[in-house]
């Protein structure tokens, strides 16, 4: 891993590193205070088992959504922006679907993978993100039947009491009613979220969704802002399906060329399902980003999941499973998190099964904390290409070229 920021390695720098941070977060139709609070708490928790010190303040003023963090680590002073790049009215918007539409894309999408080959071939790579994705459908389609069969049976109870078939005439409304109340119930069970989740993804069938791709675009000049600045190191950082988002921002963003002697641009990745897109027919654009980006020399990548998030592709190379891994392929390098082992015994057995949690668990506290901190990442003295130099992937990695389509654009 030679890319090093000469800023970063200069022993006789007294100001404190300065880094830029850019939170790309997954399909969540939140508003972005969520992630700050979730920072505050869980780096205060951090702190408390690595026995260092860091500090957050809410940024003033208008523009992006973000905070400050100061902190020391090992002796160094650290000054953070961190900045959420925020497309939940974009996620909110593919949400504001009834009952009968969000039926609809249940058909759509469970077509769109199974007519594809991507369901089985994803089938392949890791069962836990597949059980996820077949959750809202079985799901929904359990609520279907309960509901066709409670409205079914208390029309035929009226009927009988009436001696009338008129009685029959309550069954649909009863049916739709009862849909309507489990989908007033989905906070508890995130079904429908879950089902337009992966509906958003599928319905272009893997190609980047207009409304979408205008707003990474915004992202992308955000970015290239950051890296004329006087930062040390410009982290990007996508969770989830916020992970294929950076890819193509930052694909697009090199391409046009980045500045001589600007910032370090560092990319981690958390918990991606990049081949829920990548597997899809029209996922040219991604693939070929997939492919310039890891063997660019002008970023360090670091992928980071663990096999005990069944919500994520744990352990696979996106580049490589995806069928586009180049020949001089350097990127990512794919990392394990550990939980089993960074977590105690104790505070894995809490998170064991809550599996939405779980998938949440790269942006927290650890209590067996190993070389993956969240907090010392995004708030510490080193770089990324600094923190990981000379590690090895892990060998649990899979790099199997599963795809069907390896097209790229």
């Amino acid at each position: 891993m030679d890319h090093a920021s000469p800023k970063a390695d200069n022993p006789a720098q007294t100001r404190p590193f300065r880094r830029q941070v850019f939170y790309l977060p997954g399909y969540d139709p939140f508003h972005p205070r969520r992630y700050r609070e979730l920072y505050r708490k869980e780096a205060k928790a951090q702190a408390a088992v690595s026995g260092y010190d860091i500090a957050l303040r809410a940024r003033k003023g208008d523009g992006p959504y973000g905070w400050h963090v100061t902190a020391r680590i090992d002796g160094a002073e650290c000054v953070t922006d961190m900045q959420v790049l925020v497309w939940a009215d974009i996620v909110k918007a593919s949400m504001a679907h009834g009952v009968g539409a969000t039926y609809l894309q249940l058909l759509r999408t469970v077509w769109t993978y199974i007519a594809t080959g991507a369901l089985f071939r994803l089938m392949r790579l890791r069962k836990g993100p597949m059980i996820a994705a077949l959750y809202p459908v079985a799901f929904l389609l359990g609520q279907l039947a309960i509901a066709l069969v409670a409205g079914i049976g208390l029309a035929a109870e009226l009927a009988h009491l009436i001696h009338s078939a008129a009685g029959w005439v309550v069954g649909p409304p009863l049916v739709w009613l009862i849909l309507r109340v489990f989908r007033r119930w989905d906070h508890k069970v995130y079904a429908y979220y879950l089902m337009h989740d992966y509906a958003y993804s599928a319905q272009v069938r893997g190609a980047t969704p207009p409304e979408l791709a205008a707003r990474m675009r915004a992202f992308q000049g955000q970015i290239a802002t950051a890296l004329g600045g006087s930062a040390d190191e410009v982290l990007v950082i996508g969770h989830s399906s916020g992970a294929h988002l950076g890819v193509s921002i930052l694909a697009d963003l090199i391409r046009q060329g980045l500045p001589a002697q600007g910032p370090e641009l560092s990319f981690l990745t958390l918990g991606q399902v990049v081949p829920m897109v990548s597997f899809l027919p029209e996922a040219r654009q991604l693939r070929g980003d997939l492919a310039f980006l890891s063997a660019s020399q002008a970023l360090t990548w670091i992928d980071i999941s663990a096999p005990g998030d069944g919500c994520a592709f744990a352990l696979c190379d996106p580049v490589s499973v995806s069928g586009v891994a180049p020949a001089g392929k350097r990127w990512p390098l794919v990392l394990s998190a550990a939980f089993t082992q960074t977590l105690s015994p104790e505070r894995w057995k809490a998170l064991r099964w809550r599996f939405f949690r779980l998938h949440f668990q790269y942006l927290c506290a650890f209590d067996r904390p190993g070389d993956y901190d969240y907090f010392q990442i995004t708030a510490g003295p080193q770089t990324l290409a600094q923190r990981y130099a000379g590690r090895e992937p892990s060998k649990s990695r899979i790099e199997t070229p599963l795809s069907g389509y390896t097209t790229t654009a």
